[in-house]
């Protein structure tokens, strides 16, 4: 349930991200690179710069994330230690980003923007680090492009397709859709649902700290 409430946060970061910053996105990098070829044969100077701002956050967040996290050994049931701890960083970068909006009104200046989408990108690409490193015990949570084909090409497979990875996009959708309409009807909150929807993923991963230890020789 912790992946699917990471999916929400991303769809609703997606929305802050698409709508009311610079019409790229947070955590899709395909979609960035795209975007940039397509302002770059356009010559249209700010959509290179929103994607390639973009494309640098997330990286930078994937980069550091990867190597904080690169003595972690993955695990089935729970997330390591250091994983739990870049999300909770992750929060403490969305609630200021999210407080910054709501005193502008959810309306920032170009420069104001500019960070924003950087770190916007930034918190997704340390959180779809942070999957990686949690392994067999998480999933992805920006990129969900190739869990649909797996989804589908393992269901015509076995005839059981689950339910866990539909609820994922169910989360997602959900998600873009409460920072859409915020944005729309009330712009100061448009923010704040990623916020409160990572705190719920990491109290819901939390609650898997008190079942049994499994042995293992994790230095995270």
């Amino acid at each position: 349930m912790a992946v699917v409430l990471l999916v929400a946060a991303s769809g609703a970061v997606e929305a802050v991200s698409f709508l009311a910053l610079d019409k790229v996105f947070a955590g899709v990098m395909t979609s960035n690179l795209a975007l940039l070829g397509m302002a770059a044969g356009r010559a249209e100077a700010a959509g290179v710069k929103a994607a390639a701002l973009a494309l640098a956050g997330f990286a930078a967040g994937v980069l550091v994330v990867a190597v904080f996290t690169r003595h972690c050994t993955a695990r089935t049931t729970r997330w390591p230690r250091r994983v739990m701890l870049v999300l909770g960083v992750d929060v403490l970068l969305l609630a200021v980003g999210a407080l910054f909006w709501g005193l502008t009104g959810g309306a920032p200046g170009e420069r104001a923007r500019d960070v924003l989408q950087c770190g916007a990108a930034l918190v997704m690409g340390s959180q779809s680090a942070a999957m990686v490193a949690a392994g067999h015990a998480a999933a992805s949570t920006t990129y969900l492009t190739g869990t649909l084909a797996t989804f589908i090409t393992k269901g015509v497979k076995t005839g059981r397709p689950g339910i866990w990875v539909p609820l994922r996009f169910v989360g997602l959708i959900a998600g873009a859709a409460l920072s859409a309409a915020l944005l729309k009807h009330a712009p100061a909150w448009g923010a704040f649902p990623p916020v409160v929807l990572v705190l719920a993923a990491i109290a819901t991963a939390c609650l898997s700290l008190f079942g049994p230890r499994p042995a293992t020789n994790d230095v995270s």
